[in-house]
């Protein structure tokens, strides 16, 4: 008998890859959001499409009824009250994963385990917020919620990948460096070009969540990344390698930058102080990560077909020619 999946999202990115990935491996898939978006899976009788607000207990119930899950993985949930109310409407399936984050982690430490490195706190006010800026507490939150479920008998866990990267990444960041490769000589990058945001691949995040529903510990957490980090510099290199490309990669302090009036955050994927998440857990479950350099040659294939340039990215190229006037006067 075939098993059931059901995706708490499932058109976009992660949610995405995550049908295709169970599809993949022979499951039946269901999934559940609001419907405002184009259904990539429309022609396949594998796939049922239920209707409603993640949001809503009774929208998940209804969800649950529907397709009688063997597991449950959960893309979009946002605010604790959503993973509170997904591990009580899913108590009884044989796995439920939430999809949490690296930005759950509240101290800089490199590497990041499980376990070990503290989880941001998260207050009555920033539980219920919907910014940015208290994205890691509600997702730490999330993750203190389905501990404790777990200790209740719930077959729950959390997956907490870092920047994920790959084909329709709506997100454009990388799409952002990737046009910048395809479309300029000299691509300025911040710094020496050595910081370190550790990413991972958006297909390995689809085979992570499912790895964790099929053998994870109830109650524990699974850091999901690439197993070979790339430094930024080290990104363009890949990029312009999957690309056919040869651009001069410039580095730029933050002097050189301040010629054309930027800053080092005005790019995306800079981070000063180092992110790398420890993977060991998730691979002593026999999951692994695609190597970067396959990953990169799809995601530039994507790109290539897509309207995305990360242009909203964008710190602007009449300031970079500037700084890069600066640097040819060095």
């Amino acid at each position: 008998m075939t098993d059931t999946a059901l995706v708490v999202g499932g058109t976009r990115f992660i949610g995405r890859h995550t049908v295709s990935d169970l599809l993949a491996n022979g499951y039946d898939v269901a999934m559940l959001n609001r419907g405002n978006r184009e259904d990539p899976f429309a022609d396949d009788d594998r796939v049922t499409h239920v209707e409603g607000d993640r949001t809503s207990e009774r929208a998940l119930r209804t969800a649950k009824l529907s397709a009688e899950p063997d597991v449950v993985i959960d893309c979009v949930a946002y605010r604790p009250d959503d993973v509170a109310t997904a591990v009580d409407v899913f108590a009884d399936v044989d796995g439920y994963v939430y999809v949490s984050s690296g930005s759950s982690y509240a101290a800089e430490e490199i590497p990041k385990r499980e376990g070990e490195t503290p989880l941001e706190p998260c207050t009555d006010e920033q539980a219920t917020d919907e910014s940015d800026e208290t994205y890691g507490n509600r997702k730490a939150e999330g993750d203190r919620i389905v501990f404790e479920a777990a200790e209740e008998g719930v077959s729950a866990t959390a997956v907490r990948p870092c920047v994920v990267y790959g084909p329709y990444d709506y997100t454009e960041r990388l799409d952002y460096w990737i046009d910048r490769v395809l479309s300029h000589d000299r691509v300025v990058v911040p710094g020496d070009g050595q910081n370190l945001w550790h990413r991972a691949y958006v297909e390995d995040v689809a085979s992570a969540l499912r790895i964790a529903a099929e053998r994870g510990d109830p109650g524990a957490a699974y850091n999901v990344g690439d197993r070979r980090a790339f430094t930024l510099e080290e990104t363009l290199d890949a990029i312009a390698e999957a690309a056919g490309a040869d651009p001069e990669v410039v580095p730029a302090s933050a002097d050189a930058l301040a010629a054309g009036g930027l800053e080092p955050d005005d790019f995306p994927l800079y981070r000063e102080y180092p992110h790398l998440l420890d993977t060991c857990a998730l691979a002593d479950l026999g999951w692994e990560s695609t190597p970067v350099d396959e990953a990169m040659a799809r995601t530039v294939a994507e790109h290539r077909e897509a309207e995305r340039d990360g242009s909203e990215w964008d710190p602007g190229r009449e300031a970079e020619e500037r700084v890069l006037g600066v640097k040819e006067t060095l």
